[in-house]
């Protein structure tokens, strides 16, 4: 039996355990429901990983021309012999500098590899449509992700709203507030040569933002404020224009964040989308989304390294970008690192255990079930790599389906959600999960503790006074149920439907779990046993990421238990995940043109958002998140189970790391440490498996 096994045993023997044991302030004692409990403090840790030294956006990158431009030296032969363009004609007028400030480590050597690995399936490459490239990283790492602007390094910088410039390298409002014009990048290039304009940006906008059919990040009802639409323009090749029906929206620099809008080649994708095709028959949504398949290659890309190769479920490989558009202060094209690899694994523990052997080079520490074994290799004095650790930001919850609309296929899939819509049911299984028991069965110690839902207790806007806090309490579990009438009539130990043309059919409810999450299957497993004690049958479901990401499309889900996304930490992050304000809300989502039928509460949030949405000031928005976390979790919206610490594991050898870089903030680690400046000492660097070698691409 190995080591996984054993715990998963301990887990389900103290979850059983849970079971039989009456809580100490029962509502058995009088026969009614227990009353919230104060929501405890955080238990003392020592974190380290030093302190964030924050600059001026402007201390740490520019955009300037510099008087001369080097390159890695092995591309040297190729200018040479005319394959490749000089590098000072391969950069843009100004590239953009990171400057001095910026490199904890200062400037760097160019070669080595950095080793990554990935547990979710690479179904494509346009993932701006929907389609799943694998994630860990690999996004980020091609710079999939290269938007107009870029928030994740936004830690370092000296105030938390306006992000650092990227494809767009300065910009400024009209007086009034309603018109921002953005200036380009002028003179850069894709990673196969073709110019860089604003025909990109524009192509983005229309294909993806606006085309409701295709499965975008966000949709224009995201950009809409006051019900009214905000509009994108072109004024030349190097300049847009956004018109906005209120003066300078706050979230407005999040919906161009490199998550949700980072641009995306025109000259190979318009032809392929279904509104510009001319081929006959025109391509469907389906057919677009898929138009980049995994083994089309190599990828085409504005970011600092190229796919160039993929083996299913094996390997992926990428090379550097030559066009890549940044350079060091001493002009050094970017980046620094020659290769990436990519392992391929059934879930993210494999990374982990990879970083601790010494064959991977980054661990993001959120499956607890690691956190010892990673804490105690990384003790020993010839330990490959380090670990800090971050605020409590790492939040697992079960996220409820209560869309009376989208994925109904028959009467259960309606009985279902209106039983979830009840606050009633959602206490009764929030009384019924034994947070605390089942955090401290995945780790015993102060890192995992019990965790209410909505805002992180690391989040910069939480306070503990917010949070309505429902104990653990199986009595009190019971009372809400029995008074729903959701009785067990034949006493198998199920309750059943108690009206509607499901009556006296046993309710038995979906509940999915990411597979390469690994707690996720750990806390559905738990939640099987514990919401089975007060007759509710659970049916556990595992799923990869791409068929997960496909469910929520089509609304063919129940529950789902989920690690928490960046909004719960820093809510302007993406205020359209907070409230059901667009289409796609994941808790509550309709598809385009249906009407949303909302719960009482949900209205209070989407009106506290609304507002949130144009609050500058600081205060005015922690007190309107004070607000929001108290409805949230009085309302059980989502349900919180246990919220705990990231850590960063990061190879030794690896340069440029700064100092307090958290997991997941603004962005993923990924996005926040800045790629394409780490470098290693020559006498470290790894064995490149194409050493080189660029990519390639056909005429």
């Amino acid at each position: 039996m190995n080591i996984y096994q054993i715990r998963r045993r301990a887990i389900f023997l103290l979850v059983c355990l849970a079971l039989i044991i009456v809580p100490v302030a029962t509502a058995q004692d009088g026969g009614t429901v227990a009353p919230p409990i104060p929501y405890p403090d955080p238990p003392e840790l020592e974190v380290g990983g030093g302190d964030v030294v924050r600059l001026p956006i402007s201390e740490l990158f520019t955009y300037k021309a510099l008087p001369e431009y080097h390159q890695a030296p092995w591309l040297d032969a190729l200018v040479a012999s005319g394959e490749l363009p000089p590098v000072e004609a391969r950069l843009p007028k100004e590239p953009q500098v990171y400057l001095m400030a910026s490199m904890k480590d200062g400037v760097g050597v160019y070669g080595d590899v950095w080793r990554g690995f990935s547990a979710c399936p690479t179904a494509g490459y346009n993932d701006m449509a929907g389609t799943t490239m694998g994630w860990f990283g690999i996004e980020s790492y091609t710079s999939r992700y290269q938007g107009l602007i870029k928030t994740g390094p936004l830690y370092r910088a000296d105030q938390d709203i306006e992000p650092i410039p990227n494809l767009a390298k300065s910009w400024e409002w009209s007086e009034d507030g309603l018109t921002l014009t953005m200036h380009l990048i002028e003179g850069a290039f894709w990673s196969d040569g073709v110019p860089f304009t604003a025909d990109d940006v524009m192509f983005t906008w229309e294909g993806y933002v606006l085309d409701d059919n295709v499965n975008a990040p966000r949709h224009l009802d995201a950009w809409t404020w006051d019900e009214q639409p905000a509009s994108l323009e072109k004024v030349d090749d190097y300049t847009i224009q956004f018109n906005f029906p209120v003066s300078k929206p706050l979230d407005m620099w999040y919906l161009l964040a490199e998550d949700v809008f980072h641009v995306m080649p025109a000259h190979q994708l318009q032809a392929l989308h279904p509104l510009w095709s001319t081929a006959d028959p025109k391509p469907t949504y389906k057919d677009f989304a898929d138009a980049l398949a995994p083994d089309s290659l190599p990828l085409v890309t504005m970011g600092p390294w190229v796919i160039t190769e993929y083996i299913t479920d094996e390997l992926m490989i990428m090379r550097r970008n030559p066009y890549y558009w940044k350079v060091d202060e001493a002009g050094n094209q970017l980046p620094y690192i020659d290769e990436i690899q990519y392992k391929k694994g059934p879930t993210g523990i494999g990374r982990d255990l990879c970083t601790i052997a010494g064959d991977c080079d980054h661990m993001n520490l959120e499956n607890p079930s690691t956190f010892v074994e990673a804490m105690v290799q990384a003790q020993e004095e010839d330990a490959p790599y380090a670990v800090t650790w971050g605020p409590e930001t790492l939040g697992y919850y079960v996220e409820f389906n209560y869309s009376l609309q989208l994925g109904i296929q028959e009467d259960r899939d309606t009985a279902v959600r209106e039983l979830f819509r009840d606050v009633r049911f959602r206490k009764a299984l929030s009384y019924a999960a034994d947070r605390e028991g089942i955090a401290q069965s995945i780790m015993r110690g102060p890192f995992l503790r019990a965790f209410a839902g909505g805002l992180y207790p690391g989040a910069p806007d939480f306070d503990k006074e917010s949070v309505v806090y429902y104990p653990f309490d199986v009595a009190s579990a019971n009372i809400l149920l029995d008074e729903m009438g959701l009785m067990d009539t034949d006493g198998d130990g199920v309750r059943e439907f108690a009206e509607g043309p499901l009556a006296g059919e046993p309710i038995a409810i979906q509940l999915t779990a990411n597979q390469d999450q690994a707690e996720s299957r750990t806390v559905a497993e738990a939640l099987v046993n514990l919401w089975g004690a007060v007759g509710i049958q659970i049916n556990m479901r595992l799923v990869d990421s791409a068929t997960r990401t496909d469910a929520v499309e089509a609304g063919t889900w129940e529950m789902f238990v989920n690690r928490g996304p960046q909004e719960f930490a820093l809510p302007f992050k993406n205020v359209t995940g907070l409230a059901p304000i667009t289409d796609n809300f994941e808790f509550h989502r309709v598809a385009p043109g249906q009407e949303r039928t909302l719960m009482p509460f949900e209205q209070d949030l989407i009106d506290i958002i609304t507002e949130y949405r144009s609050t500058y000031d600081p205060e005015g928005r922690k007190a309107l998140m004070f607000e929001y976390n108290k409805i949230f979790t009085e309302n059980v919206y989502d349900l919180g189970i246990f919220v705990g610490r990231y850590g960063l594991g990061v190879a030794k050898r690896v340069k440029n790391i700064a100092d307090g870089t958290p997991v997941f903030l603004y962005q993923w680690v990924e996005d926040a440490i800045l790629l394409d400046m780490l470098w290693t000492p020559v006498d470290q660097q790894k064995e490149q498996i194409r050493p080189e070698t660029l990519p390639v691409y056909g005429q």
